[in-house]
């Protein structure tokens, strides 16, 4: 591929090969994504932004590369969501509760990274505590959208609740970045914003140091400009971790060489139940269209059922809220982060503190989570949903029997406008109908940039494998990419703002 002259254009893959070859430096890279950030300030992608640190990592780079010591990402500039803990960089999780937060630790899966050699940006915005999926329930204000309809300046929603990481990649603000998936909320933000994100097997990489939401769904991965980004990414982040029990112990393959392996004789499952009503008509002819590429390239179409999906959302928002409710009891402003002013006893300073912390979709979901475990009320509802888990759980099972990935819509339309649905939560909630499954059963899924909607915002297809299978999701991802040929890329209309 043909270097761009503007170094922010490239991918994660371009650029190693960019200062492998000393064709620039570390702190030349990094010097331009700053420089691109402060630009696009107005998509309000970042919470905080580490220039000095970024620089001075560059600096340490450009040393190991000349000494010929360089490591898997050295010198490869990073943003990182606000959800993973960095240390001596604030991480507020998107929560007033947690703005002043400056943790004394280093989350796993960052501390590979600056293993690996990255540089850390700065912190993305996202909805607060990962709970939304459009970016608008953060304490520090919505991020906007790089993309545009055509023939409208209506400021849309990246997604989320990753949509920071979305829309700093899709802006070219940074290489690639770190999101977390608790029901969709790398897939979801990366199809709406045109990039590639994807979800890892529950387990693959580990949670410690990562603010909880739901902690049986929660799962860090890569948000990145093309399939071969991830891959790189994915291995590095993804390891075995003692502090974290559901870490598992499985090798982490070398996904990058396994990528141009084709999917000549491969199963790819179509199920029915992934057709909606009430979609786009978009959606569906762009999912058979990404049947079709699949198809010429050799792989075999099969039509499978996963009969229990009609139940996976109501499911999904009795699980995680219920998590989340326990997770979230330990902001009381005792400890740490927001403690509330003018208080007299114990109880006053709980309720003053976290009514003031909480925003309204978190308080929304605590309540939710707490009526659900509440006595008479656990059986009825958790337990049942728990149950239901299971069946969704054995539906994919049964369909890997018979195919090897199955090719699905990511999400139920484009981007939509800021305000368009905050008053309505079950239309909110709506937009992971196609992948809170893949978190319900803990398995891999990959979200692809596959087209353009009529009035040019993208869509994606996503593709999910079974447990610990990255490599042939990323493998029928590039298929897809390869097909797809998305060139299209935002205006980049900040410039002008």
């Amino acid at each position: 591929m043909a270097l761009s002259s503007n170094p922010t254009d490239f991918s994660l893959a371009d650029a190693r090969g960019a200062l492998a070859a000393k064709k620039l430096s570390s702190r030349e890279l990094t010097r331009a994504f700053l420089k691109a950030i402060e630009v696009a300030r107005p998509l309000n992608a970042f919470v905080t932004e580490t220039s000095e640190r970024a620089l001075a990592m560059a600096a340490g780079s450009d040393a190991r590369i000349a000494k010929g010591e360089a490591r898997a990402l050295e010198g490869l500039p990073l943003a990182i969501k606000d959800l993973f803990c960095t240390k001596g960089v604030r991480t507020t999780a998107g929560s007033r509760i947690l703005g002043n937060f400056v943790p004394p630790y280093e989350s796993t899966v960052t501390q590979n990274l600056w293993e690996n050699g990255a540089v850390l940006l700065g912190k993305t915005n996202m909805d607060e505590f990962a709970m939304g999926s459009s970016n608008e329930t953060s304490a520090f204000g919505p991020v906007i959208n790089p993309w545009r309809a055509r023939n409208s300046n209506a400021k849309l929603v990246p997604g989320g609740s990753s949509g920071g990481s979305a829309s700093a990649v899709a802006a070219r603000l940074a290489l690639a970045a770190t999101g977390t998936d608790t029901g969709g909320s790398i897939r979801q933000p990366a199809a709406v914003s045109g990039i590639v994100g994807l979800k890892p097997t529950y387990g693959r990489c580990s949670r410690y140091g990562i603010v909880a939401f739901a902690s049986s769904l929660d799962q860090a991965g890569p948000m990145t400009r093309t399939v071969r980004d991830a891959a790189i990414l994915l291995g590095a982040m993804a390891s075995v971790d003692p502090k974290d029990s559901t870490s598992v112990d499985m090798p982490v393959a070398d996904y990058e060489a396994q990528l141009e392996s084709g999917v000549r004789g491969l199963k790819v499952g179509i199920p029915k139940e992934y057709r909606i009503d009430g979609a786009p008509p978009e959606i569906d002819a762009l999912w058979q269209k990404g049947a079709q590429w699949l198809k010429d390239e050799g792989a075999e179409l099969i039509e499978v059922s996963l009969p229990h999906t009609k139940y996976a959302l109501p499911t999904y928002y009795i699980v995680a809220p219920a998590e989340a409710s326990s997770n979230l009891a330990r902001y009381d402003g005792v400890r740490y982060g927001h403690r509330a002013d003018d208080v007299h006893e114990i109880v006053e300073l709980y309720e003053k503190s976290r009514a003031e912390g909480f925003g309204a979709e978190v308080k929304r979901r605590i309540l939710i989570g707490t009526y659900v475990l509440s006595s008479g009320y656990y059986d009825a509802y958790y337990l049942r949903a728990q149950r239901v888990r299971t069946l969704i759980l054995e539906d994919f099972r049964k369909a890997f029997e018979r195919c090897d990935v199955l090719l699905t819509p990511a999400t139920p339309g484009p981007a939509f406008a800021i305000g368009e649905k905050t008053s309505d939560p079950v239309s909110m909630y709506l937009n992971d109908v196609f992948t809170v499954t893949v978190n319900l059963a803990g398995l891999p899924g990959l979200s692809v940039p596959a087209g353009l909607t009529a009035n040019g915002l993208p869509l994606g297809l996503q593709l999910i494998g079974k447990a610990f299978d990255e490599a042939t999701i990323l493998r029928a991802g590039r298929a897809v990419e390869r097909a797809a040929a998305m060139t299209a890329a935002p205006s980049r209309w900040w410039e002008a703002a």
